[in-house]
């Protein structure tokens, strides 16, 4: 293990974030909110301190870096971002407990959008920038942003890359992992002043506007007022939910139609399989709601919203859906485990898992039924090796285990069933919103320290698929040099 690697990128992160901060501190300035302003600074001063003495003492003798060496620092540079960046919070005194500045934190770097504010609109307009800012920064990863913006020498950075990165397989766009790094930020980039654009074109407010891209575009799910969204017009609605299913598509597929690759990017099984399910899971719900609103458009606005709001573990809501009938609350809850495509900002179990486990299941059947034929998992028209398929199934064995962990440790909450389950599922897989007292208009903020705790964890290890995180407790990856 190269121990000193690994701190000395942790140290690098720290720097980085410290001039991340200075961003929610402009905005503190512009609104003129001094105590925002002071502890932004402290915080910013922090991180650079703590990432300089890092860096200085710990400067590794050489650089090269393998699978476990990513593991550890994907791990350990999510809880450092997290502690740092829950600074603000506790200094300007908003949030003052630790637990529920570092939950607020880990929800944000995670792109969940769990809250335990009561009441958002309370807070000043720096802080609930920085909230929506983690999700920009954590929608793609913290040490991808790195690689991008940062000059690095080493060449085994796709490590890194695999760790932080969501879905079964991650490999390189372009022979250099720096290269691939940039491509991902500046669409991602692009993007988000597109939906900045479209939103500002429907008259929402500047620093609205803002504050809902980067929402929308980390997934995440952080918004500035009580009811998410419903106040705003129908067409920003639309906008933000047509986002939502975007940024929930693989990046890959974007880069493949900036170099008119049409075709690649339309065969993806993943792709279509995402929108089949968007589309179907809409009309599902847009008739089990029609009898509530009467109107067909207002149906399938406020259904689309909300299903692509879930699959894309986005959280935004335009309405409570907690009020909606059985039929599309059951619908939601199913796809609070299914997320959104590899390779995006959303959570979940995402897609392309989804797709292989049903193939397995159908081969396994076609086995059974014919016991001597040669069956093999495809997609896009080509076989799964093994060891991936044997991932999955031990990743979604772990994802299951996780689930009821997690359920378990919470459920001494004076809470009933349906909210103590969904807070566990929405953690796990980062999505925000649940049922019950932690539905669209409810949160998080009476749970204990503990239970506050626990689920901080749980969306640490759902960002990270689990494997980072339980590789990096095993003492012996740490001992071995």
């Amino acid at each position: 293990m190269n121990r000193r690697m690994v701190f000395y990128t942790i140290g690098r992160i720290l720097n980085l974030e410290a001039g991340l901060l200075l961003i929610p501190l402009a905005v503190a300035v512009c609104y003129g909110e001094w105590t925002g302003v002071k502890a932004f600074a402290i915080s910013a001063l922090a991180a650079l301190a703590a990432g300089l003495a890092l860096c200085l003492l710990l400067k590794p003798k050489t650089k090269v870096i393998y699978a476990k060496e990513g593991f550890a620092t994907a791990t350990l540079v999510w809880i450092a971002v997290s502690l740092f960046g829950s600074l603000p919070f506790m200094i300007s005194g908003e949030i003052s407990n630790f637990f529920d500045a570092f939950f607020e934190t880990v929800s944000g770097f995670t792109t969940t959008g769990a809250s335990i504010l009561k009441d958002v609109e309370a807070m000043s307009r720096g802080m609930l920038f920085w909230r929506s800012f983690t999700h920009w920064i954590g929608g793609m990863g913290v040490l991808v942003l790195m690689m991008a913006i940062v000059p690095t020498d080493s060449g085994r950075s796709i490590h890194i890359m695999r760790a932080e990165m969501a879905g079964p397989v991650v490999g390189k766009l372009v022979p250099k992992i720096k290269e691939t790094a940039r491509i991902l930020y500046l669409i991602y980039f692009v993007l988000t002043v597109v939906e900045f654009v479209f939103l500002l074109f429907g008259g929402m407010p500047v620093y609205d506007s803002a504050v809902y891209s980067l929402g929308t575009a980390g997934t995440g799910g952080y918004g500035i007022k009580a009811d998410s969204v419903s106040s705003y017009s129908p067409y920003l609605q639309w906008v933000i939910a047509v986002f939502m299913i975007i940024f929930a598509i693989n990046f890959n597929l974007f880069y493949f139609v900036l170099l008119g690759r049409f075709k690649t990017a339309l065969k993806n099984a993943e792709l279509w399989c995402y929108l089949g399910i968007t589309a179907a899971a809409t009309g599902i719900v847009a008739f089990s709601i029609y009898p509530l609103y009467n109107n067909f458009g207002d149906s399938v606005r406020h259904s689309l919203f909300q299903v692509s709001s879930i699959m894309s573990t986005t959280g935004y809501s335009t309405a409570d859906f907690n009020l909606w009938p059985s039929l599309a609350k059951g619908v939601l809850f199913i796809l609070l485990f299914v997320g959104g495509c590899a390779g995006s900002t959303a959570g979940g179990l995402k897609i392309s898992r989804v797709l292989i486990i049903f193939k397995m299941i159908q081969r396994d059947i076609r086995k059974m039924l014919h016991p001597h034929a040669v069956a093999s998992v495809r997609i896009d028209g080509k076989p799964v090796d093994n060891s991936t398929l044997h991932r999955v199934s031990t990743y979604f064995t772990l994802y299951s285990l996780l689930i009821a962990a997690t359920f378990l440790l919470i459920s001494f909450e004076p809470f009933d069933f349906e909210t103590n389950l969904t807070a566990a599922v929405t953690c796990v897989n980062n999505v925000g919103p649940g049922f019950g007292a932690v539905g669209p208009m409810g949160g998080y903020g009476d749970y204990s320290d503990f239970s506050t705790f626990v689920l901080s964890l749980a969306m640490l290890l759902g960002r990270l698929e689990i494997y980072p995180m339980l590789l990096s407790l095993d003492p012996k990856i740490w001992l071995k040099k």
